[in-house]
């Protein structure tokens, strides 16, 4: 997630939005661009990391391309495109490496992080796959460590 957050940094994440959805016997939608945590669905006991901090990049029924270094989001209000860097997420202009055309399944995300040059991490371009909404643990609210670097997001 650099330039966002790095190794180290220390999150509180509000699993109140969570807990609330499920309590309504609904899913938790998180914001497009929002930062969220979610349980790696590659995680195996004992190695690599249990959850995955990443960005909202599409929805269920959105179609994303990733050609020539931009990610593209089609959906009903968007039919030509939008760019969902452009609202001032991710790094905007920033080189996003691979290709990817997919349509966001039922019941899922498609995130990726904001250091998106090749082999750096995985994200559902190229590795995760898409995230099940039951494994979203919530939004990152609050950047507590580095002292130096507090910030809400």
């Amino acid at each position: 997630m650099e330039t966002t957050l790095f190794t180290g940094d220390r999150l509180i994440v509000n699993r109140i939005p969570v807990t609330v959805a499920q309590l309504q016997n609904q899913s938790y939608i998180p914001g497009r661009g929002q930062v969220i945590v979610f349980k790696n669905p590659l995680y195996v006991p004992g190695t690599g990391e249990e959850y995955i901090v990443k960005r909202v990049i599409a929805f269920a029924g959105e179609r994303v391309v990733l050609k020539d270094g931009q990610f593209t989001v089609y959906n009903t209000q968007h039919p030509s495109g939008f760019n969902p860097d452009d609202a001032n997420h991710g790094e905007p202009g920033a080189f996003t490496a691979g290709s990817v055309d997919e349509t966001v399944q039922q019941g899922t995300l498609f995130v990726s992080g904001d250091h998106r040059a090749e082999g750096y991490s995985k994200d559902s371009r190229n590795g995760l796959g898409l995230i099940p909404l039951y494994d979203v643990v919530g939004p990152v609210t609050l950047r507590i460590f580095p002292f130096n670097k507090v910030r809400t997001f």
